[in-house]
Order: C-alpha cells, then sequence, then structure tokens
C-alpha cells in the first residue's frame, strides 16, 4: 500500500525547467535481438527510477586536459540565447556544469539523490552523482559531467537527458547492519536457491537440445513475475513496471498557456513575440509540441489512406491452418488483424457451454458490471459470470485470483493453442465475456495484442485501425467520449471527425478467433447469447502496456 507524498519543485520568474517522468526505454536496448535486454527486469526499473532533466539546447565540448575552467570550451546551438541556457565551465578538472532551474523540496527527513540516467552511457564523458538535502535547503544545485579523456568532442542533443534525480531517505542507510553468514543459516533461502539452480540447470540443458523457435521461450521468467520456480509470489508489491507522474503545473497560474492554433515557427528557448504579446521560451516548447502532435496525426491518417488502396491490405482476412511463423510474419508483427478459423474444432466447450452448462459448473448468478456504462479499462464487460453469493463483479473484475477461482471449473473444456500462447496457461488471460442479448462493451482500443475466442454465439464487433485514434476523442484512459457508433441519436455536430473513420464491421462466430492488434479500437455487442474468452500471453513480446502514459 502506498501513500502519495508531495515533490516539489519551486520555479524563480524566468526558470523553464524540462522534468519528465524517465521512461525505461533505451536506444541500445531497442537494438538488442529481439529486444532482449528488456527481459532484464532490473534494467528496466531502474530506467524509470526517477524524473529526468532535459537539456535546454544542443551543444558541443571539448577538454584538452588541462586543470582550469578555460581548459574546456563549449559551442551552444541556437545562438545568444542557446548560450544563455547552455552548461559552463566553472571547477575545472575537465568539468562540465548545467544549471538547474529551480528549487526542489522534499519531505522531513528525505534527500534528493542526483545522477545521469542509469543505463545511458556517453562517449567521453561521465555524469557526476551527488546527495541533496531537499527537505530544508533553500539553494540551487547544478549538474555536473567530467570528461574521462581529452581532446574529445562530446555532443549533447536539445531534450537530452542532463540529470536524473529521484528522493532517499536520509537516515535509512544507516540503519541497516551487514554482515555475511553461510546460506545453510537460512534453510529457506538454500531451499530457494537450490531449486531454482536445478531448474535453470535443466533449462539451459533443454535450450541447447532444442531451442525454442520463439523469443518468448528462451528465457525464465521467474523473477520478471515476481515468483519462485514454483511459481508462488513471496511478497505482494512485486514490481515490473513503474508508473511515475508528471510534475503537475497546475500551482503555477503565472507559466504561460499557448493559445489554440497553429503555433508559430520559433525557436524554443527564446522569448518570441506571439499573436501581440511577449512569450516565453515555455509557450514556444508548448507551440512546438502541438504542431509536432498535428503532424504526428496527419501521417496516421495519411498512412491509413494509402493502406485503403489495397483491398487485400485493407481486409480482415480469415485464415485456416495458420503457422506459427506465418502468424508472426503477416499478422503479428504488422499489427495486422486477422480471423483463425479451424484452431478451435477440438475444443469441448464448442459444445458444452450454454447458458444451463455455466449455470450449472458456476453457479446461477450473472453478475451485472456496474454500469457507467463501463468507463473502467479493468471493467470491460457489462456482464460477468460470478461465484453465487458474490454480489460485486466489480470487485470480481479488479480480483484476478477471485475470478480465477470462480471460474476455474471451466478451464477444462478450453482447449490450447501452442502455435501462437505460451503453454504454461489454459486459462484466459483477459476477459471472461458472457451475456445475454444486447450486452456490450463500449468503444475503447486494447494496451495488448489480443486473441478474442468465440465459444457461444455471436458478437458483432465494430474495429477501428490505431491510426483512428485522432477521430475517436479518446479523452478518458483507453475510452472514446463516443459510447456506441451505432447509437442513432450520435450527434456528428459534437464529433464532426468521426465522420471520416473507417469501420470493419465484424460477426465473429462459434469456433472463430478475432486477432486485434495492439491500440486497435473495439465495440462489441451480443446480438444473442454470448460468450467468448480473451488472451494476450503470446509467444512474442506483448508488454507495449508497460509505458502507456496516463497523462
Amino acid at each position: 500500500m502506498t501513500t502519495e507524498t508531495d515533490l516539489i519543485c519551486y520555479l524563480h520568474p524566468g526558470w523553464e525547467p524540462l522534468i519528465r517522468p524517465a521512461p525505461a526505454t533505451r536506444a541500445w536496448m531497442d537494438a538488442t535481438p529481439d529486444s532482449f535486454a528488456y527481459r532484464c527486469l532490473p534494467l528496466n526499473i531502474a530506467n524509470a527510477h526517477g524524473w529526468e532533466m532535459l537539456n535546454p539546447c544542443g551543444f558541443d565540448a571539448c577538454w584538452d586536459g588541462g586543470i582550469g575552467p578555460e581548459a574546456v570550451t563549449i559551442r551552444s546551438e541556437g545562438g545568444e540565447a542557446g548560450a544563455v541556457r547552455a552548461p559552463v565551465s566553472l571547477f575545472g578538472q575537465g568539468v562540465i556544469t548545467f544549471h538547474v532551474e529551480g528549487i526542489f523540496r522534499t519531505p522531513p527527513g528525505w534527500n534528493m539523490w542526483v545522477c545521469g540516467s542509469p543505463n545511458r552511457a556517453k562517449d567521453g564523458i561521465h555524469a557526476l552523482c551527488g546527495v541533496i538535502e531537499t527537505d530544508w535547503s533553500p539553494f540551487t544545485f547544478t549538474m555536473n559531467w567530467r570528461f574521462t579523456r581529452p581532446d574529445h568532442w562530446v555532443h549533447f542533443d536539445a531534450m537530452e537527458p542532463f540529470c536524473f534525480l529521484f528522493p532517499v531517505q536520509r537516515a535509512a542507510i544507516e540503519s541497516f547492519r551487514p554482515r555475511i553468514e553461510p546460506l545453510d543459516s537460512d534453510p529457506a533461502t538454500q531451499a530457494g536457491f537450490v531449486a531454482w539452480s536445478q531448474a535453470r540447470d535443466e533449462f539451459h540443458r533443454c535450450m541447447a537440445q532444442t531451442p525454442p523457435s520463439a523469443s518468448a521461450d528462451r528465457w525464465q521468467k521467474h523473477y520478471y513475475r515476481g515468483v519462485d520456480v514454483e511459481g508462488r509470489a513471496l511478497i505482494d508489491d512485486h514490481r515490473s513496471k513503474l508508473r511515475l507522474p508528471a510534475f503537475d503545473a497546475s500551482a503555477a497560474p503565472d507559466l504561460p498557456v499557448a493559445p489554440l492554433g497553429d503555433p508559430p515557427e520559433t525557436d524554443s528557448r527564446s522569448p518570441t513575440i506571439e499573436r501581440g504579446r511577449q512569450t516565453t521560451g515555455a509557450t514556444a516548447e508548448l507551440n512546438r509540441t502541438r504542431r509536432d502532435l498535428n503532424r504526428r496525426e496527419w501521417l496516421l491518417e495519411a498512412t491509413e489512406r494509402q493502406r485503403a488502396l489495397s483491398q487485400r491490405a485493407s481486409q480482415i482476412l480469415r485464415r485456416e491452418g495458420l503457422s506459427s511463423q506465418d502468424f508472426l510474419d503477416e499478422f503479428y508483427a504488422p499489427s495486422r488483424p486477422v480471423i483463425l478459423t479451424g484452431e478451435m474444432k477440438d475444443w469441448p466447450a464448442l459444445s458444452r457451454w450454454t447458458m444451463a452448462y455455466l449455470e450449472g459448473a458456476v453457479g446461477p448468478a450473472l453478475v451485472e458490471c456496474p454500469s457507467r456504462p463501463a468507463r473502467d479499462a479493468q471493467c470491460e464487460m457489462d456482464i460477468l459470470m460470478s461465484r453465487p453469493g458474490v454480489a460485486d463483479a466489480d470487485l470480481i473484475a479488479r480480483d484476478a485470483s477471485a475470478r480465477a477461482k470462480a471460474l476455474a471449473p471451466l478451464y477444462g473444456d478450453l482447449g490450447r493453442l501452442p502455435k501462437f500462447l505460451e503453454p504454461d496457461r489454459g486459462e484466459p488471460t483477459g476477459l471472461f465475456w458472457t451475456g445475454p442479448k444486447g450486452a456490450m462493451t463500449s468503444l475503447h482500443h486494447g494496451l495488448t495484442n489480443t486473441f478474442i475466442a468465440q465459444i457461444a454465439g455471436h458478437s458483432h464487433i465494430k474495429l477501428l485501425p490505431a491510426n483512428e485514434v485522432g477521430r475517436l476523442y479518446n479523452r478518458d484512459s483507453v475510452f472514446s467520449e463516443i459510447v456506441k457508433l451505432d447509437d442513432p441519436k450520435l450527434d456528428f455536430q459534437t464529433y464532426p471527425r468521426l465522420r471520416g473513420a473507417r469501420v470493419y464491421d465484424i460477426v465473429l462466430a462459434p469456433g472463430e478467433i478475432l486477432f486485434i492488434p495492439l491500440a486497435w479500437w473495439r465495440q462489441i455487442t451480443a446480438p444473442d447469447f454470448n460468450v467468448s474468452v480473451t488472451y494476450t500471453n503470446f509467444l512474442w513480446p506483448n508488454e507495449a502496456y508497460s509505458d502507456f502514459p496516463k497523462e
């Protein structure tokens, strides 16, 4: 259980710090084969374990090996305005100094750890670390980098991180009493280590004998999932990702706000004249951001129009007997939907799952999800099967273990999809969705690639490409303001951009599986009694949700 604690950055007039929650991604990690570097959870957590301050102006710097401040040459970009915001050589010894525009305030007893971004190396220069008592200090601090060799030019891009910071409790480290003991003095730890070591040796032996074709099978995921080799969670607050909030500027009313409309072409760091009034670099930066978003939206729409030129490229195909590699190459990697047929023909659920059977296996209660309509990403279904005596479907929707226990009697009726999914799960990894005629989920997009396996009845699915996000008024998490695309009362004057959206109408029959790629939009309606299950545990990476921007 975590509680919120204030972390404040006080701004003097004229200060314009660029601060963001640190991303978990790194370019060198992206470039590793199959992005395998991201399998190291400690790396991911360290990368995102704080906030980054971004360099306001690009520059080049070189150190000639001398000990004085004059031994460093700095050449800034952006003219005179850029020179004002560039770092300086103050201390000598091959050190350059960035001025931090802000006075940070932490709660009593908390310091600020200040360093360079973890796992983001820079050739020829290294970030120096510091720990600052920010619970009382009324002073600014500096961020310093020291050259590691002379006569080597280094370059910092504009918007490149130069400082990484996070709070640490001041007295906590001194409360530890370190000691060394033999492993057998803790039998539980020793037993866990031995089991892990044996499992790892066996895993490596199997890998050497029969290397798996799917990259997801080439590494063990115990630490990543926060479980031991038996699959047991030993703590209840394991983290596989961090979601740090951005610094809230709502309490700084004097900061300028850019007007709506096309932004002017201005230098993002210098004062500008805009619509008859002077604005600061913060306004220009916001304008540049709006322009960049407009151009990105143009690119998405242009790409969708071009794909529509080919009937085959824009169709949602039905395919039978698709191999694992063909599915990856033709649909999963390109983010293209497909309907798989014939993959569920041996599943007992197809013939067994009637209303009467489900009531006998699970219980007579059909519990309605709270009608909003469904706006919570963790409670997307309108009707949910429940255990007898459970009257709150929202509780079941949020509590995965309770839901799994309630629905466990049904898992034996489901088959396996080893060509596409990890083999260690027989139960659905997403929603178990059932409802009478007329049940629906409102328009939303997914944060993962998803299989919808239709068991009983039909699903009427309106599917829209991810590129249509600019037309769908996505203002609330993953949901659209538009609840139902085929609502006869839909007001196109309120939602004028919706008129041009490309919508695929799909009727999914029993025994068919629809692959919905990441970020594609869907609205699902039951034209008759309906049961479907969803899966997300694909053989290939499917964790884009981990850095989904909530703000």
